[in-house]
């Protein structure tokens, strides 16, 4: 029997979806109603883009809380040498989940209504997708089990408030992180997520490194490539670190242990993407097109060897000066050093100069400072 709904294209997939759904934001889950959240077609498409990417002639994959089975489909159905498990917990996901299955002919997905935690005590899959409601904290230790030699595991947090530190308390609790508040708070959000999935790895003796790792709407997402070994896990364990804010000068600096200053985190420090990964990705076929050719973009030329990005209002206020524009900005910075615009904020950069460098651009390039001079902006 059909479950009621209506049938949406995203991507080159037919998905029912329940009529009660999910638009923007992060969502509720409504009382009888399988989950479904249109706005994360963009998380689906930024999928399919990556495992194509890797080009490997078979993947057999793991959805592991896949509600109406909107990604577990798509990748079955847009994604060339794939198995895969749609399995979510709710038994009323699965008259969704089977007949987008048999909306779309695929006899390379299948139905699975199991607890992730035994069905990843069972069975473990080249690749496999996290993406609850809400914290992912209670999960990724069974997702870990869950994956393969060399698999890959992609995580999504939409607890965006402790993560990135107006719930304090919550992080502590469900990362053991100290969050930043301010204008880092997203890139330190996303940071700690991946911190959580890395020491989550060292129980097992594992290592990993990151293929994406990103901030967008109202969620983190990571993918991350499992390295085995012990030598992998210290490796790992060696990029994370603690964060400390100079209020006094805007420097930034990262601590392997914790002290008085560095007390944000523990945070991953290392990169968040593989480079060679993003050039293979194509945004061609996808739902969300053109926002997937402008991400694609600024991951792509993101300086990924620096915590912490700037932001143009953190100076203004700092340096008591009116702005440049932010394309002056940094056109003015890469002279000196290796700097981008960054994914996590329209008004913000990320630079390897130092504060004291910044900020002498930034008032040396500030309209005030221009009109003070003598000449015009």
């Amino acid at each position: 029997m059909t479950p009621p709904g209506s049938v949406i294209a995203e991507g080159q997939t037919q998905i029912l979806i329940p009529s009660v759904h999910s638009t923007h934001g992060p969502g509720k889950i409504e009382a009888g109603s399988v989950f479904f959240n249109e706005q994360m077609a963009f998380n689906r498409d930024v999928s399919i883009m990556l495992l194509r990417a890797l080009g490997r002639e078979k993947l057999t994959v793991a959805d592991a809380m896949t509600a109406t089975g909107a990604r577990a489909v798509r990748i079955a159905h847009e994604v060339p040498g794939t198995e895969v498990t749609a399995n979510d917990i709710d038994p009323a996901a699965m008259p969704y989940i089977e007949t987008n299955i048999a909306l779309n002919g695929l006899t390379n997905c299948i139905a699975s209504n199991r607890n992730m935690h035994s069905l990843f005590s069972e069975q473990t899959f080249d690749y496999v997708d996290l993406d609850p409601f809400g914290s992912p904290s209670l999960f990724i230790q069974s997702a870990i089990r869950g994956c393969r030699k060399r698999g890959i595991l992609a995580v999504t947090a939409t607890d965006t408030a402790p993560l990135a530190g107006a719930q304090a308390g919550k992080c502590r609790r469900r990362y053991q992180s100290e969050p930043i508040r301010g204008y880092m708070c997203h890139e330190g959000g996303l940071r700690i997520l991946i911190a959580a999935v890395a020491r989550e790895m060292g129980k097992f003796d594992r290592g990993m490194r990151p293929l994406l790792s990103f901030y967008a709407d109202h969620y983190y997402r990571t993918y991350v490539q499992i390295v085995e070994g012990a030598d992998a896990c210290d490796e790992m364990l060696s990029h994370l670190g603690y964060l400390a804010l100079d209020p006094a000068t805007l420097e930034r600096s990262v601590s392997p242990t914790w002290d008085r200053e560095h007390h944000y985190g523990s945070m991953w420090t290392g990169p968040l993407q593989d480079k060679e990964l993003l050039q293979r990705m194509s945004p061609e076929g996808m739902s969300q097109e053109k926002r997937c050719v402008k991400m694609l973009g600024l991951w792509r030329s993101e300086v990924d060897t620096t915590p912490f990005l700037y932001d143009m209002s953190e100076l203004s206020s700092f340096a008591k000066l009116s702005p440049p524009s932010l394309d002056t900005m940094v056109a003015k910075l890469q002279e000196l050093g290796r700097t981008s615009m960054t994914h996590f904020c329209p008004t913000s950069f990320i630079t390897e100069l130092p504060a004291a460098a910044v900020l002498e651009v930034y008032r040396a390039n500030s309209p005030d400072t221009i009109r003070r001079n003598g000449g015009t902006y």
